[in-house]
């Protein structure tokens, strides 16, 4: 389960007080859904399905997952979006790679430890990658890098685990 309720960003819409991805990612997300579905990779990138927390029905998002030295953790660019208030809620979901489903459950880092994490796995994760900071700054998250104590109480963090399959975590919905 999520452990720790993390402040909003600062950042975001005025009008709702919430932050939102930049309009081209909604645009963009049902097609990498599509694409992603039928199995073509897109690097480290998965499907998270996650129970809304208001009409409880399985809402699917493009993620990031970061895996280095098997664990695992998700990280949202644009900091308290809808997918991270539904992780939070519920604590679980189903992460597809591929073809392959798997239900995990998601402990929200605290300010203090998505720091550390960015400093410590994400940013030399991403300065390995080849273009890795171009495209941080494309999704407008530099801050990560440069500044990873802002980026931790502005960018929500989870570690994934392996969750116990049941009954009712096995979904063919997604």
């Amino acid at each position: 389960m999520a452990t720790q309720t993390q402040p909003m960003s600062q950042g975001g819409s005025a009008a709702s007080g919430r932050d939102h991805a930049p309009i081209i990612v909604p645009l963009l997300n049902p097609i990498v859904r599509r694409l992603m579905r039928v199995g073509v990779p897109l690097g480290p990138n998965a499907l998270l399905s996650v129970r809304g927390r208001k009409t409880g029905q399985l809402r699917t998002t493009p993620i990031a997952v970061v895996e280095i030295g098997g664990r695992r953790w998700v990280q949202s660019p644009y900091g308290e979006v809808n997918w991270v208030r539904n992780l939070r809620a519920s604590g679980e979901g189903i992460l597809t790679m591929g073809r392959r489903q798997e239900p995990v459950t998601a402990i929200a880092l605290t300010p203090e430890q998505a720091a550390t994490f960015f400093q410590e796995i994400l940013g030399p994760y991403i300065r390995r990658i080849p273009l890795g900071t171009l495209l941080i700054g494309l999704l407008g998250a530099r801050e990560i890098l440069t500044d990873p104590v802002g980026a931790g109480r502005r960018h929500p963090v989870f570690e994934l685990h392996r969750a116990a399959r049941t009954e009712a975590s096995d979904t063919s919905t997604v």
